[in-house]
């Protein structure tokens, strides 16, 4: 089954790009200058940061479904981020590389399934999750700090 994966929109957060610390700090947002490849990983062009980039660490309403699932995270933004990514059946590197938890959501922002894989095996699973009609899309978390990776729907 063809999958369709996409990082986030940069315009919610152009407005914060270049932004002295202090106000960043004033509306909850952290700048960081990646230290090391792979750490620092972008959720609009979904890629780890190089060594000197940086990003801005802020809460992200991942889940806005109205359901008891609804979710907001910490999430890496890298300033002046542009290119969302959008690729058909094309598992990014920032995901292969680590441990991932797939939450497949109906709808109405129900989640009916769940699994957590390496992210070198993610293929199967997303199958298995897309296999599901009821299954409208999936959401990808870093699974050891939970932080939102990106949706999956189908192609």
């Amino acid at each position: 089954m063809d999958f369709r994966i996409t990082g986030l929109s940069p315009v919610p957060f152009q407005s914060l790009f270049g932004l002295p610390d202090e106000e960043l700090a004033a509306l909850g947002v952290k700048r960081y200058v990646a230290d090391k490849k792979p750490g620092f990983p972008d959720r609009i062009e979904m890629r780890d940061a190089e060594p000197g980039e940086t990003l801005l660490l802020l809460n992200h309403e991942c889940q806005p479904a109205d359901s008891p699932y609804r979710a907001r995270h910490a999430i890496f933004i890298r300033e002046g981020a542009h290119d969302v990514y959008d690729q058909v059946n094309r598992v990014p590197e920032v995901m292969r590389v680590r441990l991932l938890s797939l939450r497949g959501y109906d709808g109405d922002g129900m989640m009916l399934d769940a699994d957590v894989v390496e992210g070198a095996e993610i293929e199967p699973v997303i199958a298995r999750l897309l296999g599901n009609p009821a299954i409208a899309y999936i959401h990808v978390h870093n699974a050891k700090r939970g932080c939102y990776s990106g949706r999956i729907d189908r192609a």
